[in-house]
């Protein structure tokens, strides 16, 4: 018999793998260019091609044992000095090599922060919607998870909500901006409305409330300015990955970022480095490490990215639906016309269009559209999109 925790996880398999898994049946039925996959947020645009030239130079250049040896759990000395300096060239900071710990992706860094954080019974709140897993990783630790709705239709974080929710208990907030599912970047106003909730109930109960920000989609913002949250909170730590910025998912490669201003800071510290090894990490990848680290003025193109944001939610507009302007990230937050979620993704896939309801993102009544997908997929689902309007009475 498995433990208990893993049976339920293996009984509520994430909606968003199983609906992938949905279009590669579809797939093979109808053919890959006729079904319309928005369901996963698997980025469709190459690398650039820096990161290639990257590789190729380190194994070129390097002797094997400094690229593939055992290191330090926090990583590559090197690697964790040019990323704190580019931190501090874009944001203003003073991080150095010891605040950086690589991290095998955000997934990887967020394990890490909570394990280092979290006692059985203390309480993560989650500002929602929000990343399904983050449950998941709350519960690895025994921790509770206490999901805090923000606001439609702008879906920016209720501080007033935050302030209920906040408890002797309460260890961290999960924060994800620019946001997955919604693509709305948390405004400075917000950020700093959270900042002085969480600082009143510091003095007040007398403890310690961490913010954990994820930030993957940090660099694919359209226009908005995207908040450094360690300028406005000092019990921060910041997790970020390379998947989205540089096309890079299936590499598992970040680094978290801990102010040296946070509370009782290295311990936090160690024990963050000692948790990597003790979740089986030990170490980040080396190889992509050192290839990340040659790139980090590069990015994906945005600009691709904006130009399917502007074709799918001009065109779903158009037909009736009632969507949020995504400000940063790749997803398309819509309302489910009659507002039932998972009816309203059962009657797409008659379609071939494969969305996600936003009740796996504690965000029920809305679905998610990911449109990090070629733009022939977007033109291409159009006249779906056209039925299942109609199908809905939906007047365009």
């Amino acid at each position: 018999m498995i433990s208990e925790k893993m049976i339920k996880l293996a009984q509520n398999n994430s909606v968003i793998r199983a609906m992938f898994e949905e279009g590669n049946r579809l797939a093979e039925q109808f053919g890959r260019d006729k079904v319309y996959d928005f369901s996963l947020g698997n980025p469709n645009f190459a690398a650039p091609a820096a990161v290639k030239s990257a590789i190729i130079d380190i194994l070129n250049d390097t002797e094997p044992t400094e690229i593939h040896g055992y290191m330090s759990n926090a990583g590559f000395p090197a690697v964790r000095e040019v990323i704190a300096k580019s931190i501090n060239k874009k944001h203003g900071t003073a991080f150095s090599t010891g605040n950086i710990i690589m991290t095998v992706g955000a997934a990887g860094g967020l394990n890490v922060a909570l394990k280092t954080l979290l006692n059985p019974g203390d309480e993560v709140i989650a500002l929602a919607p929000y990343f399904v897993e983050y449950g998941n990783y709350v519960n690895n630790y025994d921790g509770k998870l206490v999901v805090v709705p923000a606001n439609p239709p702008t879906f920016q974080p209720s501080a007033e909500a935050l302030a209920e929710a906040v408890t002797q208990r309460t260890k961290a907030v999960i924060i994800n901006t620019p946001n997955n599912p919604t693509g709305v970047v948390y405004t400075a106003e917000s950020l700093r409305a959270i900042a002085e909730v969480l600082e009143a109930k510091q003095k007040e109960f007398g403890t310690s409330i961490f913010i954990i920000s994820d930030e993957p989609y940090r660099e694919l913002a359209y226009g908005a300015d995207v908040p450094w949250i360690t300028k406005f909170y000092r019990n921060t730590i910041v997790g970020y990955s390379w998947s989205k910025s540089l096309s890079l998912p299936g590499e598992r490669i970040g680094y978290l970022a801990i102010p040296s201003e946070v509370d009782e800071f290295e311990l936090v510290f160690d024990a963050a480095s000692i948790a990597t090894r003790v979740l089986g990490f030990v170490n980040a990848p080396s190889l992509i490490q050192l290839a990340v680290a040659r790139c980090l003025d590069a990015s994906t193109d945005v600009a691709a990215y904006d130009a399917n944001r502007a074709l799918l939610y001009d065109g779903l507009t158009k037909l009736g639906f009632e969507c949020v302007k995504p400000d940063g990230a790749f997803y398309l937050w819509m309302k489910a016309p009659d507002g039932d979620d998972k009816a309203f993704s059962a009657a797409a896939k008659k379609y071939n269009i494969l969305i996600v309801p936003g009740t796996s993102f504690a965000g029920p009544g809305y679905v998610r559209i990911a449109y990090c997908v070629a733009k022939e997929t977007i033109e291409n689902s159009m006249m779906g999109w056209v039925s299942l309007a109609a199908e809905y009475g939906l007047k365009g």
